[in-house]
């Protein structure tokens, strides 16, 4: 397995294992899948302090890892917001947890101070990888979606560079 910087030739792979969370996971609070154009738009948003990586293995695109802004406001210009993504037929194999050892690493150089998680209530196997790099709780914020006919809390995890 091969970690790298994603390039727009990317897009089908990275559109297929997001739109496969959307349709079948609380992982993300899109409902409907995305278009390939909507994707491009997303990809165009990354680069410099914001890397968007992917786990390549023999040519094929297993997962990916990004850093986007946390927030808008300029207080905020040093906190990133994670978010990690493993194509199903790879679930448990590593990749989830190399790609954030890579993009945390990214974090430190680009001189990000605080790295926020997100994740839906539920979701044992990501609050498990994210407490093992390192995240602590620091909150729940209930009712902040509805996806599937149901109310899902979001928990707040963070760790600090």
């Amino acid at each position: 397995m091969i970690i790298r910087d994603a390039v727009i030739e990317d897009i089908e792979e990275l559109a297929g294992i997001y739109n496969w969370a959307v349709a079948n996971t609380t992982a993300s609070f899109d409902i409907n899948v995305q278009s390939l154009e909507s994707r491009r738009q997303w990809f165009n948003g990354y680069g410099g302090k914001y890397p968007l990586l992917v786990a390549e293995t023999d040519g094929k695109i297993i997962g990916y890892t990004s850093l986007s802004k946390f927030r808008e406001k300029e207080g905020f210009f040093r906190t990133v917001e994670l978010s990690v993504y493993i194509h199903p037929d790879y679930h448990g194999r590593g990749a989830g947890k190399a790609l954030m050892k890579e993009v945390i690493e990214r974090a430190r150089s680009l001189e990000h101070h605080v790295i926020m998680a997100c994740i839906t209530a539920g979701n044992d196997i990501s609050v498990g990888m994210h407490e093992r790099l390192g995240f602590e709780f620091c909150g729940r914020i209930r009712h902040a979606g509805y996806k599937f006919e149901q109310w899902q809390d979001l928990l707040l995890y963070q760790l600090i560079l």
